[in-house]
């Protein structure tokens, strides 16, 4: 495993591993101008292998979340994929692209390229796919994750990153205090396998209304019965539409008042997956010989839609043959 580090003119720093495009540390100031490191990870190569949470930092694909029956059909032809949890498929399988050494290029001190190509059927997805991804910092303290990909064969996509957040810089801190704010009327409801009915529900007068900044804890231990499927918060909200496919909107912001640490995210995707860390259990020692545990960390996924491939309904997934993939995850920090 080899680390790559990129660092803007502020100072502030990522560094990124080839197993797995991980972040494996992310250093931002507090309102102090102190610099923490905020994502959760290991030191060693072998911690990151036989962790019980096998997605800390990675690059997530083919396709991201889960896929009904791990399943799904392109023009009368079925597709049977990795059943890797429970069955369906969850983050592209179990040799999905958080499990591969990807080939880098350091572009510069503020950009690296990450590449590989995926062949056909890998993990039973279709087509041969070529991926780019981009990890670069802007001076306006922007950390920019830019995804390409094409493909020689229809098939589908849907690419995310997942690290683990947390603001205060030390994760034996739960995220309850954190403020979350998220820019959408509506969420993609589940069952108990976590696979989205298909309806889309109104978020007023329920505990998925993070319309205004919330603490992410306030409403986390009522009664409702998607909260009990989640374990907590694992759902996918549905942005407010953008008026063109490749328009970047503010997804959603997340303040720490003790620090005083800001996290905006923006994209060009329909959705983002809030994950509140609720199957972190302690059994992880991280980074500091910290353990990590219940709802100690949280993701921001931007992504299109768990299960789309058996959703008509929901935004497309597919990919063809003379198209050009393209999504973007910005995440940008400030203080208060």
């Amino acid at each position: 495993m080899k680390l790559f580090t990129i660092k803007n003119k502020n100072g502030l720093i990522a560094t990124i591993s080839d197993y797995g495009g991980r972040i494996v540390n992310l250093l931002v100031p507090d309102k102090a101008d102190h610099f923490d490191d905020i994502v959760l990870g290991f030191d060693n190569l072998n911690d990151y292998l036989t962790a019980n949470e096998k997605y800390y930092g990675a690059i997530i694909g083919r396709y991201a979340n889960r896929i009904k029956n791990a399943a799904f059909s392109i023009d009368n032809q079925k597709y049977l994929l990795d059943k890797n949890d429970g069955d369906n498929c969850l983050h592209g399988g179990d040799k999905g692209f958080h499990n591969i050494l990807w080939n880098v290029n350091q572009l510069d001190d503020q950009k690296i390229e990450l590449k590989y190509l995926f062949n056909d059927l890998n993990e039973g997805f279709p087509g041969n796919l070529d991926v780019k991804v981009i990890y670069s910092w802007s001076d306006k303290n922007e950390l920019i994750i830019e995804y390409f990909a094409t493909t020689d064969k229809t098939t589908v996509i849907n690419l995310t990153h997942h690290s683990f957040f947390n603001l205060t810089g030390n994760p034996i801190n739960t995220i309850d205090e954190h403020l979350l704010q998220i820019h959408a009327d509506f969420f993609t409801p589940v069952n108990k396998n976590l696979i989205p009915t298909g309806e889309l529900s109104n978020v007023a007068e329920t505990p998925f209304d993070f319309r205004e900044l919330t603490p992410i804890g306030k409403r986390v231990h009522t009664k409702n019965q998607q909260l009990v499927f989640g374990g907590g918060y694992d759902h996918n909200w549905v942005l407010k539409a953008n008026s063109s496919k490749e328009k970047i909107q503010l997804a959603a912001k997340v303040i720490e008042p003790r620090s005083g640490r800001v996290m905006e995210v923006l994209t060009n995707e329909p959705g983002i997956q809030f994950y509140g860390g609720n199957f972190l259990d302690g059994n992880d020692i991280g980074k500091n010989n910290i353990s990590y545990k219940f709802r100690t960390a949280f993701c921001l996924e931007t992504q299109h839609f768990p299960d789309s491939p058996n959703n008509p309904d929901f935004p497309s997934t597919l990919l063809r043959k003379g198209e050009n993939y393209h999504s973007i995850c910005i995440y940008r920090f400030n203080h208060i």
